[in-house]
């Protein structure tokens, strides 16, 4: 006699889990974030407020002792706040040969970078697609100006520029800054131009391209930002010089702006919210220029090196 079979009993399912909702989700990047919040870095905090007190209190100085009389700067003190202000020491600044200074700089600048941006590609180039010996010790002799200051050779370049009656004139400041600029320029293109792929050399090669048209349609738009960077770096060199304008120079028509400050510099006393004034207005132009060619600037110094 058969007997029926019982079925056999089907084991319960787990629960499958709940789909992520956005709801969900949005809670636990919330609860994360939350977490992360709590783990301040206190040191870093602090020392970004310290370096922020360095930056801004010299900066703070700056802007508001130029709108402070000079008696007023003496009796107060540098660091109180000022009780009137005024714009006399931008108005005296402006009516003096400040534009004519002002001129002059940008005259040397210009001239400066430009020789810089031509020389150092041209050397630039020679370096990265020449193999000889020549070209390496061009190279290094080029290199061997980075460890060579402007101090230590000025009574050479002064008897030089004398010897080639180019005393007290525009030339005289732009011959010797482009030369000690020429150093960093050519190292940083030289190391941009290592980054262009030898494959793109060949294929102008095979065209027939001479090595000019590869210079001006290959390696000149592929490096651009090092090109930028150079053009930059020199300008800020060339802006900023003092050494060369005391010495080469000597009459007010060849000042520029470093040394146009001397005019408020008297023999028993010093205009110093002019002083100021005058340094606030030279500055304006060359941070103007900063900061839109900053990240060029950036970028062709991190890739001087090269691969």
């Amino acid at each position: 006699m058969k007997t029926a079979t019982r079925p056999e009993q089907q084991q319960p399912r787990p629960a499958e889990p709940l789909p992520r909702t956005p709801q969900r989700r949005n809670d636990r990047g919330l609860r994360g974030r939350l977490r992360s919040v709590r783990k301040w870095n206190i040191p870093a905090g602090v020392a970004s407020v310290v370096w922020l007190v360095i930056v801004g209190l010299p900066l703070y100085v700056l802007v508001l002792t130029t709108l402070r009389d000079r008696d007023a700067y003496f009796d107060e003190g540098s660091l109180a706040l000022p009780t009137n202000l005024t714009l006399d020491n931008y108005r005296k600044v402006l009516e003096s040969d400040f534009f004519t200074y002002l001129l002059n700089t940008a005259i040397v600048t210009v001239a400066t970078a430009a020789i810089v941006v031509v020389l150092s590609v041209g050397v630039g180039y020679t370096v990265v697609r020449t193999l000889s010996r020549t070209s390496q010790k061009i190279f290094q002799f080029f290199l061997l100006g980075l460890a060579i200051p402007a101090q230590a050779v000025i009574i050479p370049i002064y008897l030089l520029i004398t010897q080639m009656n180019l005393y007290d004139s525009l030339l005289a400041i732009i011959l010797p800054t482009a030369a000690f600029c020429l150093p960093v320029c050519v190292l940083i293109l030289a190391g941009t131009m290592r980054d262009i792929e030898e494959e793109m050399y060949e294929s102008m090669a095979l065209e027939g391209a001479s090595q000019t048209r590869v210079l001006l349609q290959l390696v000149v738009p592929l490096s651009r930002g090092g090109i930028s960077t150079v053009g930059v770096y020199a300008a800020l060199q060339a802006w900023n010089n003092f050494l060369f304008p005391l010495i080469l120079t000597q009459s007010r028509e060849s000042r520029v702006l470093t040394l146009g400050l001397y005019d408020y510099v008297g023999q028993f006393r010093v205009d110093i919210p002019a002083l100021l004034a005058a340094v606030v207005l030279s500055i304006v132009p060359i941070f103007v220029v900063y900061l839109f060619a900053r990240r060029q600037l950036i970028n062709g110094l991190m890739g001087a090196g090269g691969r």
